[in-house]
């Protein structure tokens, strides 16, 4: 049993992670500031599946509250931090960068600043796929130099692995930045292509299909997502030799990087036809150009993982999507 903070609690991945550790007997302190990026009551909703239960509470606060996060560590002394909070999106950073610098740099740093002083074991983090960037080697892999973000969002995840190495070197805390790629499943973003294709598909209205249909994205499903966030966070790591200058993350410091991905790249057709086969019926499809801040490809090298926590995700898309859509059917009470 451990005392843990999850940040981003009503989110997608947060729920499912504070749900897995209170399965498991944790204590888990639950943080989000339950905001507008999209519907709250969606957050709520969520929210409500962990209150009532043995060893959760909930604690609305925003990152970028230094005295009120402060306050937060020193009441519970956590022993360990989940830090999944985040201002997301690839496309919202084009037009709102300040909501950008005040969750995940400002908010980042407070969350390492109240690790620091309050002596947390071990500070895991998400990070993204997206800091590849511009990078066409494939599949992505944590050795490769991650040096040209062609989106806001993407600059900020990379900076927030500067950051923890920093206090990782500085001052010996133990930190881990997952890099989750395309995470999908029940209680899934609205604001994510699988959830905005489904609502369209029912509602018989045309989606975007951008790139022409030949973006690839390495899907991975959210239980997937969340046993490496739990086999990681339970991982601390230690001091290590260098290995390799030409390694990115080779560092002496107690600092880990890796890809929780499918390491199965899916095209943007196949996840099409598998939604109409799972939903019976068929897209009206409305194909673009590729969007400003995307990407054509994402693909994990999964190999890190595998062997430093003994886990590989392995949910088939065609799974993945057949339990989405059931949920999402029932959510709607369609």
């Amino acid at each position: 049993m451990a005392n843990i903070l999850v940040t981003g609690a009503a989110g997608f991945i947060g729920m499912h992670t504070a749900t897995r550790l209170l399965d498991r007997g944790d204590t888990v302190v639950g943080l989000d500031n339950l905001n507008d990026y999209y519907q709250p009551q969606l957050k709520h909703d969520r929210l409500a599946l962990l209150e009532g239960r043995f060893g959760f509470s909930f604690q609305k606060l925003a990152l970028e509250d230094r005295d009120g996060i402060n306050r937060l560590f020193e009441t519970h002394r956590f022993d360990r931090v989940i830090h999944l909070a985040a201002q997301a999106g690839v496309r919202y950073s084009l037009t709102n960068p300040q909501a950008y610098v005040d969750a995940n740099l400002v908010g980042f740093v407070n969350i390492l600043e109240a690790c620091r002083h309050q002596q947390v074991a071990h500070l895991t983090y998400a990070s993204s796929s997206s800091v590849y960037g511009a990078n066409r080697k494939i599949p992505f892999s944590v050795e490769d130099r991650v040096d040209h973000p062609v989106s806001l969002y993407a600059a900020t995840k990379k900076a927030n692995e500067l950051m923890a190495h920093t206090y990782s070197h500085l001052f010996a805390l133990p930190t881990t930045g997952l890099r989750f790629f395309t995470v999908y499943g029940p209680w899934g973003r609205p604001d994510m292509a699988m959830w905005m294709f489904t609502k369209a598909i029912l509602a018989g209205k045309p989606i975007d299909v951008f790139n022409h249909g030949r973006m690839q994205r390495d899907f991975t499903f959210v239980d997937d997502i969340v046993e490496g966030v739990i086999r990681t966070s339970d991982t601390i790591p230690t001091a290590q030799t260098v290995a390799s200058d030409a390694d990115d993350c080779s560092t002496a410091a107690p600092y880990r990087v890796y890809n929780i991905g499918n390491n199965q790249p899916v095209e943007l057709m196949h996840l099409i036809e598998t939604l109409e086969s799972a939903l019976g019926q068929k897209a009206e499809k409305n194909m673009l150009p590729m969007q400003p801040g995307d990407v054509p490809a994402t693909y994990a090298n999964i190999d890190a993982l595998q062997r430093d926590v003994g886990f590989r995700p392995s949910t088939p898309i065609e799974d993945g999507v057949k339990k989405f859509v059931a949920w999402y059917k029932s959510y709607h009470q369609l």
